[in-house]
């Protein structure tokens, strides 16, 4: 398998602050296929032993182990290239959900090409875990029910999950305010991607 680098993006930020709302409206635009990890768990056997683990450690609210998480997404990867619904020589990969670790970004360096990365800011914590409560009610996602398991997600996060950052160039980063509605934070995330959409299909990123 070729060793060639997925060019990406990355969309970033705590638990609730609308990753997957924003990266299924950017999957609408050609060129663009959006990869949320957090659906890639959500797929897998529960009888599996993969599943198995997944499931017991998002339960508690806890990040998946490193080198799993790896090794489930780019499982996933391949098997929507093998489908042909991610085309890497024609899509830029937005991602969501990952990095969540240092470690992860580590790993993923000989994966991916990050061109942009698009940070969903929130200040507003107390809102975003109330936001989160409705949509575990409206997506049925029980992992999402629990205020205490929240809470621990967010207690990683600020941990583990917003070091991320600084694996990457300030310059790649791009911050977006994610209390707005989900059509200014569109409109702000277009603003920022348009520009390096244009520039992969006109090949000026080398």
């Amino acid at each position: 398998m070729s060793k060639a680098r997925f060019k990406s993006l990355l969309l970033f930020g705590p638990p609730g602050v609308g990753k997957g709302t924003q990266g299924k409206i950017l999957s609408t635009v050609p060129g663009l296929f959006h990869l949320s990890t957090g659906d890639v768990f959500r797929s897998l056997d529960v009888g599996s032993v993969d599943g198995q683990e997944v499931s017991k450690t998002i339960s508690r609210g806890e990040l998946v182990p490193d080198d799993l998480t790896i090794r489930i997404w780019r499982k996933g990867l391949d098997g929507l290239i093998a489908m042909s619904r991610y085309k890497p020589h024609e899509d830029i990969l937005v991602l969501d959900g990952i990095p969540r670790s240092v470690p992860q970004a580590e790993l993923l360096k000989e994966h991916i090409d990050v061109l942009g990365i698009v940070y969903l800011e929130c200040s507003a914590e107390n809102a975003m875990i109330t936001r989160i409560k409705r949509r575990a009610i409206k997506e049925n996602r029980a992992d999402d029910a629990n205020e205490e398991v929240i809470r621990r997600r967010y207690e990683i996060y600020h941990n583990e999950s917003a070091p991320v950052l600084d694996c990457y160039s300030k310059d790649l980063i791009s911050r977006v305010d994610a209390m707005g509605s989900p059509a200014e934070v569109l409109q702000q995330i277009l603003a920022y991607v348009i520009p390096i959409q244009n520039a992969h299909f006109h090949g000026e990123d080398g």
